[in-house]
């Protein structure tokens, strides 16, 4: 969930500069978070989520070098779940009882408090070590791959343009062996580049 939250803020701009900007996020994200968007979202719950993000960026881009956080980083999480802590709650359901976690205090705090958790999991994740960024020329979010030839945020949009701009420039004319000609020896086949084997593209499941 932590990858999601600083993936909002690419190199196009920032997504999340208003209410309604966070009121949207939160419905996209509404089955990786505890609890749905609550229908009374001021600016005011808006500033902790941006704050979590700055502290979940910052010390992401450390530990991605092998380095360690700064200190405000870390306590900018820690104070962040301090402000609605989970507390797990005895309830009902039906004929049995069950435990449900739940968090007092306006909902961006609450919503700050656990985007702030998942951060923490995942920057003590020996994992994180492999979160990379999108090799297509005009996208940057971080993912997490599941295979470690993985070069893409997406197969259906990100793959496909990465390897088209790879085949190009091996196939350009001018490159050494390449004939520009039509009917040209290529390393294609109906359209089909054979030097490219599948690959299975997932979205991040961490953080």
């Amino acid at each position: 969930m932590a990858i999601y939250l600083v993936n909002t803020r690419p190199s196009t701009g920032d997504l999340l500069t208003a209410e309604a900007d966070l009121r949207s996020w939160w419905t996209l994200q509404a089955d990786r978070l505890p609890e749905a968007p609550p229908p009374d979202l001021t600016a005011a719950d808006l500033a902790p989520a941006l704050a979590v993000r700055e502290h979940t960026t910052r010390a992401l881009g450390h530990v991605r070098r092998s380095e360690a956080p700064s200190t405000a980083d870390p306590a900018g999480l820690k104070w962040a779940q301090r402000a609605a802590p989970a507390i797990r709650e005895l309830v009902r359901d039906g004929s049995k009882v069950v435990t449900r976690l739940s968090r007092e205090g306006h909902p961006g705090i609450r919503l700050a408090a656990f985007l702030s958790e998942a951060a923490a999991e995942l920057l003590a994740d020996p994992a994180v070590a492999r979160v990379r960024e999108c090799e297509a020329e005009d996208c940057v979010p971080l993912f997490l791959p599941q295979h470690p030839r993985r070069r893409c945020c997406s197969a259906g949009r990100c793959g496909n343009r990465v390897r088209v701009a790879g085949h190009y420039q091996r196939h350009k004319p001018g490159q050494p062996g390449v004939q520009d000609h039509a009917g040209s020896p290529t390393r294609e086949s109906a359209g089909t580049l054979v030097d490219d084997p599948p690959r299975v593209c997932r979205t991040p499941h961490r953080g």
